[in-house]
C-alpha cells in the first residue's frame, strides 16, 4: 500500500502523527469500450468549445457558473483555501458506537503511526477499545471537508468517512404508511426460517460469482473465439420464477420444510462414515458382556 495522505490525529493537546492509505481496492476484471462494428476503442478526450482542441489534464481548471457569469477557479485559488491546507484529522466528539448509523459509511481508510514512537497511537487506540466509543473527527481531504468514525479494526485505527446529513435521503414510501395485520403464527414460521439460516458471518466463505464467470468467459472466448457457445461453458441456466407471494404462509412453511431438509440432508452425510464405524463398538461391548451375564447362574447351580 502507499500513503495518499499524512497529517496528524488531534484531541486535546495530543497530537498523534498518522499516514493514511485505502483500506480497500477494486478486484473487478477491467474492461474497455470498442465499436461493436470494427473492434475499434472508444476513448474520451477532452475538447474545447472554443477552438476546438484537445485539452491535456494539467491545463484544465475548474469553474462555476450563476447562470449570468463565470468565475474560474485555478489549482492555486483552490489550494489557498484554510482548509485545504491544514493537515490535521480533528477530533470532535467521542460518541457511542452504536449511534453511529451504518447507512452512512462511506470509504474507509487504514491509519499507520507515524512517528519514532507509537505509543500516543497506541494510546488512542486502547482507550477506544475500553470505553466502547468511536471517535467522530473533522478533516479535509481532495478539495472536500470531511466527517468521518474513528475506531478500531485489531490492532489498527480506521477512519471511515460518513456522509453528511443532507447526503441521505429520507424513505418516504406510501405502501409503508398502511396498516398491516401479521399474525402470530406468520412470526413464528418467519422466526424459524431466520433460525434455520443462523451462522456466524464469515466474509472468506463468500466469492464474487460475477467476477469469477466473466474471467471463465474471458478465457473461453480466448480459446474458441465467436464460436464460443455459452450454454456448453455454464450450462442451462433456468429462469427463477418471479412475481408476487399470494399465500405468505404456504411460502413461509415451504421455505422452513426445504431449509430443514437440506440441513438434515447435510447432517446425514457428514456423518456417514462415523454412524458406520460407530454401529461396530457397541455390538463388540455387547458380546463382552454375555460372559459376565452367565457367570450368576453358574454359583447357583454349584450352590
Amino acid at each position: 500500500m502507499r500513503a495518499i495522505w499524512k497529517g496528524a490525529l488531534t484531541f486535546g493537546l495530543v497530537n498523534v502523527p498518522v499516514k493514511v492509505y485505502s483500506a480497500t481496492e477494486d478486484h473487478d476484471v477491467s474492461l474497455h469500450q470498442v465499436h461493436n462494428k470494427d473492434g475499434g476503442r472508444i476513448r474520451y478526450q477532452r475538447v474545447c468549445e472554443v477552438d476546438g482542441e484537445v485539452v491535456p489534464y494539467s491545463d484544465i481548471d475548474k469553474a462555476y457558473d450563476d447562470g449570468e457569469r463565470t468565475v474560474v477557479l485555478t489549482k492555486d485559488d483552490l489550494g489557498s483555501l484554510p482548509a485545504e491546507k491544514s493537515r490535521e484529522i480533528d477530533v470532535v466528539e467521542f460518541v457511542p458506537s452504536e449511534q453511529i448509523d451504518l447507512l452512512t459509511l462511506d470509504r474507509a481508510y487504514y491509519l499507520e503511526p507515524d512517528s519514532a514512537s507509537p505509543k500516543a497511537y497506541v494510546l488512542l487506540r486502547k482507550t477506544l477499545e475500553q470505553t466502547d466509543r468511536t471517535a467522530i473527527v473533522r478533516f479535509s481531504l481532495r478539495q472536500k471537508t470531511r466527517l468521518a468514525a474513528l475506531r478500531v479494526r485489531g490492532d489498527v485505527l480506521v477512519l471511515q468517512t460518513l456522509l453528511w446529513a443532507d447526503e441521505v435521503r429520507e424513505a418516504a414510501f406510501p405502501a409503508l404508511d398502511e396498516s398491516v395485520r401479521i399474525s402470530a403464527k406468520e412470526l413464528e414460521l418467519s422466526a424459524s426460517l431466520v433460525e434455520s439460516f443462523s451462522s456466524d458471518f464469515d466474509p472468506e466463505e463468500f466469492t464474487d460469482e460475477y467476477q469469477q464467470e466473466l474471467r471463465t468467459l474471458i478465457e473461453a472466448k480466448l480459446e474458441k473465439g465467436d464460436a464460443l457457445d455459452t450454454s456448453e461453458t455454464f450450462g442451462e441456466q433456468e429462469e427463477e420464477a418471479g412475481g408476487e407471494v399470494i399465500d405468505l404462509m404456504a411460502a413461509l412453511r415451504a421455505s422452513v420444510e426445504k431449509s430443514r431438509a437440506a440441513r438434515e440432508d447435510g447432517g446425514s452425510k457428514a456423518s456417514g462414515k462415523k454412524d458406520a464405524g460407530a454401529d461396530e463398538k457397541p455390538a463388540a461391548k455387547a458380546s463382552a458382556k454375555k460372559p459376565a451375564a452367565k457367570k450368576p447362574a453358574a454359583k447357583k447351580k454349584a450352590s
